[in-house]
């Protein structure tokens, strides 16, 4: 299969039609230097290297933030012969490393709700009877593909979780769903890695909300999220609800499902958040996984483990989790 890696403006699309091609930036470590580049059959061209001036361009989040222009000088770099990076020379970092805001929903597959007991699994037609349940999430989660997650001090059981993420590539305030898809920039791969035990809780008086937050607490850990391996442009995903998902471990299928089973759809998931809070240039959202969670079957990761997340038209995002720790927090109960 023919794949070619780049980046631009809409009015190419038909351009990318002729070539069969598929659209996409990395952002990496190169010689001790963070930078970003347009990866194509024969390597990587780098950005920052290949800009000058008031053209010159740094990051995928700068790209953003500069908007079109922005995308026209991309065009060119990938026009003329280049100087490629070998990608096994590299080593890789999520499309933005330190999103402004992260933003994760909870619940967001009928068949996930009905897995894991959240809702009554007779409650249909939600999207249009209730809303979705966001959360945020701290820069630290974030974590590049071919990279080692690390286990958390605090939890025995740790989970997968493949989700479709949303870039948005310009401030989105109280927008409707038909509006969304202007303030999307583009898509990628994300593993909402998920500690399903908390070390803390034993001895503890448990208290009525204890559920939710051992729940929230248990997403906030280094590294449990790794998004990846690269950054599509929205012009290439024509329909974001009918991208086949797939995640592996150890080569063994876990989770397979299609976005179109999403209870809310990414531009209604756009729209809602909009209305929370201002959305700006690289903000992540990624939403929602569907079923086949280990906190369902009982099949949780061990040290090791190898975990795949594909999705359609966008790549393989792939990371292993570490050891275990020698010992665990067990918070301030003595």
């Amino acid at each position: 299969m023919q794949v070619i890696y780049a980046i631009i403006p809409n009015e190419l699309s038909e351009f990318i039609k002729e070539k069969g091609a598929f659209m996409k930036l990395v952002t990496y470590v190169h010689r001790y230097t963070p930078s970003c580049g347009i990866l194509t059959p024969t390597g990587i061209i780098d950005i920052p290297s290949c800009t000058d001036g008031l053209n010159k361009l740094h990051s995928i989040k700068e790209i953003l933030i500069k908007g079109q222009k922005s995308l026209d000088i991309l065009y060119g770099l990938s026009e003329k012969p280049r100087e490629h990076i070998p990608p096994e020379s590299i080593t890789w970092l999520a499309p933005i490393p330190r999103p402004g805001k992260i933003i994760a929903l909870a619940g967001n597959y009928q068949k996930h709700l009905e897995e894991t007991a959240w809702q009554d699994p007779t409650f249909q037609n939600q999207a249009a009877t209730t809303n979705p349940w966001p959360f945020l999430m701290p820069p630290n989660v974030v974590l590049a593909t071919n990279t080692q997650i690390p286990w958390p001090a605090y939890s025995e059981e740790v989970d997968y979780e493949i989700e479709l993420a949303v870039f948005i590539g310009n401030t989105a305030e109280k927008v409707s769903p038909e509006q969304a898809s202007k303030h999307i920039a583009g898509y990628s791969i994300a593993n909402d890695i998920s500690a399903r035990s908390v070390t803390f809780k034993e001895g503890r008086t448990n208290r009525p909300r204890d559920v939710f937050f051992d729940w929230l607490m248990g997403k906030w850990a280094n590294g449990f999220l790794p998004i990846g391996p690269c950054f599509v442009t929205a012009d290439e995903i024509k329909n974001p609800q009918s991208l086949n998902l797939e995640l592996k471990v150890n080569g063994q299928i876990r989770q397979q499902a299609d976005t179109s089973q999403m209870i809310f759809d990414v531009y209604q998931i756009v729209s809602f958040m909009s209305h929370l809070m201002t959305l700006e240039a690289g903000d992540v959202i990624i939403t929602g996984t569907p079923h086949g969670v280990a906190a369902a079957n009982g099949r949780y990761l061990n040290p090791g483990d190898m975990i795949e997340c594909t999705i359609e038209n966008i790549g393989t995002l792939k990371n292993t989790l570490g050891p275990k720790p020698d010992t665990f927090y067990n918070g301030f109960i003595r």
